[in-house]
């Protein structure tokens, strides 16, 4: 009913004006035009602590500091901060299952990367800013020895410890649109969309189906798309000893 109502209003009219009329009007009458509440809980309503459901994690029985996120002004937009000293931590936000294909979009901006990083060695295994999508793969589709260590994982933390998360990250050194697995575990997957220092201090908006980058990442173990049932914005500097600062702002999901 809600579709031929649109279809209607469509043939009938013109202009942005018109068919806003008609979407109101099918909300009115109890249709499903009405916008829906986002998916991730906006930064906008926030000053110091991140809101919930978003939630600082870590590493199972983690001892080292963790990475610091904070809601703050910067040229008029608001953002987390991300500031990692010689930590590790995530900040993590939960959703029900939302199926693919859905679109992630955010802006980030980097003021002091982390020049020793090497994402192909767990040495050099740090970045400045990360932002990943978490999804529920099915155990059977994980490879044995992945799947023991996954359940001595969980059974040593309450946090989440996924099948598959892919991170799209901000790197120093590797070329953008390169793409590998982490270094100590291949459960997490890197996407490289930004590489090296010339935009530091600028706002970078992105915008990526998560869906199709899953297929590229994760082929080899599975032929669908399972749900997500998070979304990770992260930093580490544990490994290479360092310290970085980034922002995340306007980040969405949209199913």
């Amino acid at each position: 009913m809600t579709n031929r109502l649109l279809s209607i209003a469509r043939r009938r009219c013109f202009g942005a004006r018109c068919l806003l009329g008609a979407i109101v009007a099918v909300a009115a009458l109890g249709g499903t035009a009405a916008q829906a509440e986002p998916l991730l809980t906006p930064f906008s309503g926030a000053t110091g602590t991140p809101p919930p459901p978003w939630k600082v994690s870590g590493l199972p029985q983690q001892t080292k500091p963790f990475t610091r996120f904070s809601v703050v002004d910067i040229d008029g937009k608001r953002a987390v901060k991300i500031e990692a000293d010689l930590s590790y931590g995530n900040l993590v936000h939960p959703v029900k299952d939302i199926a693919a294909p859905a679109q992630l979009s955010w802006q980030w901006r980097v003021e002091k990367p982390i020049e020793a990083a090497d994402l192909r060695e767990k040495h050099g295994d740090d970045t400045a800013v990360k932002v990943c999508v978490v999804f529920d793969m099915p155990m059977d589709n994980v490879p044995f020895t992945d799947r023991q260590l996954l359940r001595i994982a969980r059974s040593k933390t309450t946090n989440l410890v996924p099948t598959a998360t892919l991170c799209y990250v901000w790197d120093a050194k590797l070329p953008a649109g390169t793409t590998l697995d982490n270094a100590f575990t291949r459960r997490q997957r890197y996407m490289v969309l930004e590489s090296g220092t010339d935009r530091l201090n600028k706002w970078v908006a992105e915008k990526r189906e998560v869906g199709a980058d899953f297929l590229k990442l994760f082929s080899d173990e599975i032929r669908t798309v399972p749900p997500i049932i998070g979304v990770v914005i992260g930093a580490d500097s544990d490994n290479t000893q360092s310290k970085s600062v980034a922002y995340v702002s306007g980040i969405s999901l949209e199913p």
